[in-house]
């Protein structure tokens, strides 16, 4: 699988989160062809580039595409909501290692740095919810929650318990939740990707359903965001405070109506 050409001098970055938003496995094809019908026309009227921003790793961002049965690649992925990739010539995906390497040197010391902080949260979630706590080699800190309700409950005491923290950040989906450095989320990760292409947030648009896309649907991050008919509450109501464009589809449906909105 490999990218369209990609254009002289790209104009326009377009930022997808996948599970929830682009893809819906429940769906057959889980993404809507005429997603892709547009993607093309955006590329030739446009000059668009795209690509899909998530919280999975890039192993499981290959399985999803290929399960999926794109018809061609994305031209970057944001994965694990800060790794950047592209794919090379042949397909094959290739890591920023500028900027990867640079983040996961941050996360490393950071996570040294807040372990007292990260002790006394897990303790609190161990003792009072059925919550897991979950480490592993690339991510030292995260968490699965029983239900979604157990997680808003999580939530809340790391907002206290993280006060001191500032720079403490963490990427909550359903009931999955990652922590990490504050400055490397989807957001700053979309600006980096447009920076690649030396283009800014005015030349970018961003769509997404869950909390973990907060920080690409805003200005500083996109000049156009949208959600859609399936988002969360939060994100609904984050996105109608800051103008952006609540779509009435879902999924990748709602992906053609927010471009045809922004860009039809």
């Amino acid at each position: 699988m490999k990218p369209l050409e990609l254009p002289e001098q790209p104009q326009l970055i377009l930022s997808f989160d996948f599970d929830g938003t682009l893809h819906d496995p429940a769906e057959s094809p889980p993404v809507s062809d005429h997603f892709f019908e547009l993607i093309r026309k955006l590329r030739e009227e446009k000059s668009a580039v795209w690509g899909i921003n998530t919280g999975r790793a890039m192993n499981h961002v290959i399985e999803g595409l290929m399960e999926s049965r794109f018809p061609f690649s994305p031209d970057w992925v944001v994965a694990r909501e800060r790794e950047i990739w592209f794919p090379n010539n042949f397909g094959r995906w290739i890591g920023d290692d500028k900027w990867n390497k640079v983040c996961e040197k941050e996360h490393k010391k950071f996570f040294k740095k807040v372990r007292k902080v990260l002790k006394a949260i897990r303790a609190e979630v161990e003792e009072h919810t059925g919550a897991t706590w979950v480490e592993q080699d690339g991510e030292p800190a995260g968490l699965i929650s029983k239900t979604e309700e157990e997680m808003e409950w999580i939530v809340g005491r790391i907002r206290e318990l993280a006060a001191k923290e500032p720079l403490l950040g963490w990427q909550r989906n359903t009931i999955y939740l990652r922590f990490g450095h504050r400055n490397y989320q989807k957001g700053s990760s979309l600006v980096q990707v447009a920076k690649t292409y030396g283009l800014d947030p005015a030349r970018s648009f961003a769509i997404g359903d869950s909390h973990n896309d907060l920080e690409m649907l805003a200005p500083d991050a996109a000049a156009n965001f949208a959600c859609p008919g399936n988002a969360v509450p939060e994100v609904r109501a984050h996105v109608e405070a800051l103008d952006g464009y609540v779509c009435k589809a879902a999924h990748s449906e709602a992906c053609v109506e927010a471009l045809e909105h922004f860009y039809g």
